[in-house]
C-alpha cells in the first residue's frame, strides 16, 4: 500500500456508495442512512475520473463526531472497526463491478463481511480527519480479501484483514 497521504478532498463524481447502492441504510457507509456516518470512498489509480479505475483500491476520508469518543480523548474503535469494514466493502463492490459480479437473485449485495481482523496500532485522532486506505488482495467469486488501513500523520493507526463472502440468500 502507498504510504502517501491518499488525496481524496478534491472534486470528484458520485462516490463508490452513492453509484453502486444509493438507497442503501447501512450505518457506516448506506447514502439512505441520514443518522449514518455516511463514508464515502473513491477508486484510486491511473484516472480517477473512472469508475473502472481503482488500480491503486480506493481511498477515503472520514472526520469523526464529539460523540465517537472513546473516554479518552480518542477516536472509539468501534468506529475504527466500522470504517475499515465499510471502507473494505468499497473496494470489494467495486471489484465485483469490474468482474462483473452482480448481486444474485433475492441478494442486496454481492457479498457481506464474513470476518474483519483489526489490529490497533496506535491512537487515532478525534478532531481531525483520518484517511482509508483498502485494496483487495485475493479476488474470486466466492470470496475476496481486503487490505484496509486507517492513517493520521502519515501513520498507520489501525489496519484490518476484511474477508468476503459471495451473499447466497436461502429462501
Amino acid at each position: 500500500m502507498p504510504d502517501a497521504p491518499v488525496d481524496v478532498d478534491r472534486d470528484l463524481p458520485l462516490s463508490i456508495q452513492e453509484r453502486l447502492y444509493p438507497d442503501l441504510p447501512c450505518f457506516g457507509c448506506g447514502p439512505g442512512n441520514p443518522k449514518g456516518l455516511q463514508l464515502r470512498s473513491y477508486p484510486l489509480g491511473a484516472d480517477d475520473s473512472d469508475h473502472s479505475a481503482g488500480s491503486e483500491g480506493v481511498g477515503a476520508s472520514f472526520t469523526p463526531w464529539p460523540e465517537h469518543d472513546n473516554g479518552l480523548g480518542y477516536l472509539n474503535g468501534g468506529i475504527i472497526g466500522t470504517v475499515l469494514d465499510c471502507h473494505s466493502a468499497a473496494a470489494v463492490m467495486l471489484e465485483a463491478e469490474r468482474q462483473g459480479w452482480p448481486p444474485l437473485p433475492g441478494a442486496d449485495l454481492s457479498y457481506v463481511t464474513a470476518g474483519l481482523d483489526v489490529r490497533y496500532l496506535r491512537p487515532a485522532p478525534l478532531h481531525d480527519p483520518v484517511e482509508l486506505h483498502a485494496v483487495v488482495t485475493e479476488a474470486s467469486e466466492p470470496q475476496m480479501t481486503v487490505r484496509v488501513e486507517l492513517r493520521f500523520d502519515g501513520k498507520v493507526r489501525a489496519e484490518a484483514t476484511a474477508l468476503w463472502k459471495r451473499w447466497r440468500p436461502r429462501t
